[in-house]
């Protein structure tokens, strides 16, 4: 009994060391394309971007006795310029400074469109303590009821009554201002215009430890070595290999630690029989 005893605390000392003194493989990303920190100016995918933000959070534990997790996400951002495109169709609405203008397209093979400028009626009556507020519409046409001092009321019509709007036309490849930007006439049809004009965009590209990203048709992983590095690496094979090893390593790992806790069971309960008196 002794022997066998001797034998399982041997086995279980074997084991102990060896878990205690085995070394864990970790991810080390051999010459990375990107190896920066916060703020850099970094080259991915064949765009110039810039570490926006490494961040460090705890995630999980809370008041259910579970452990917190650290959890680190990055962010790379770049700014590009992007062609915008609107089409004014004939006929259509627009807002052009502070006023409306309807849109105006005339022949099937124009070059050019015309803004007329959409006159607001109600404004102007409001604004005319001699006329009243409504049109009157007769079988001859819209007229405007005007009251002179005297008191007499004279309808007046209505093209007459109201100012001739303004009109602007524009060619293809003219400019004008709209939306707070300086957009070009890029081709007129009879359907309507079409103006382009350059806008600033921002891309941001989102990522956290060893997820993978697709930047510029390459994938490329991440990796926080620290709360303040990133590396990037398109080298996805060599990082499956080593999180293979990370797996196997705590494999055995798990391996080793089940037989430690066997083998002083097993002395525990060998010693414990040894003691058991003989009923012979």
């Amino acid at each position: 009994m002794a022997v066998f005893v001797a034998l399982f605390l041997a086995v279980a000392g074997v084991a102990g060391a060896l878990t205690a003194t085995a070394d864990s493989p970790e991810i080390t990303l051999e010459n990375p394309e990107v190896d920066a920190s916060q703020g850099d100016s970094v080259e991915v995918g064949g765009e110039s971007y810039v570490v926006a933000d490494i961040s460090e959070t705890e995630e999980g534990g809370g008041g259910h006795g579970g452990a917190a997790t650290t959890v680190i996400t990055g962010t790379l951002e770049r700014e590009f310029t992007a062609e915008t495109s609107e089409t004014w169709a004939n006929g259509s609405t627009v807002t052009v400074g502070d006023r409306e203008w309807r849109v105006e397209v005339t022949g099937e093979n124009a070059t050019q469109f015309t803004l007329v400028e959409v006159l607001d009626r109600q404004a102007i009556l409001g604004a005319d303590d001699a006329a009243e507020n409504e049109t009157v519409t007769l079988d001859d046409g819209e007229y405007v009821a005007v009251t002179d001092d005297s008191g007499e009321r004279t309808l007046v019509p209505v093209d007459e009554y109201f100012p001739a709007p303004e009109q602007r036309s524009y060619e293809v490849g003219e400019i004008l201002e709209y939306d707070g930007q300086t957009v070009t006439v890029d081709g007129v049809t009879a359907d309507g215009a079409v103006l382009v004009w350059e806008t600033t965009e921002t891309e941001t590209v989102e990522f956290s430890q060893h997820s993978v990203v697709t930047i510029g048709g390459t994938d490329y992983v991440a990796h926080f070595p620290d709360a303040s590095t990133l590396r990037m690496s398109s080298d996805i094979e060599a990082y499956e290999a080593q999180v293979s090893e990370i797996d196997q390593f705590n494999q055995y790992n798990s391996g080793l630690s089940r037989v430690l806790v066997l083998s002083v069971l097993s002395s525990i309960m060998l010693a414990g029989l040894a003691f058991i008196p003989s009923r012979y």
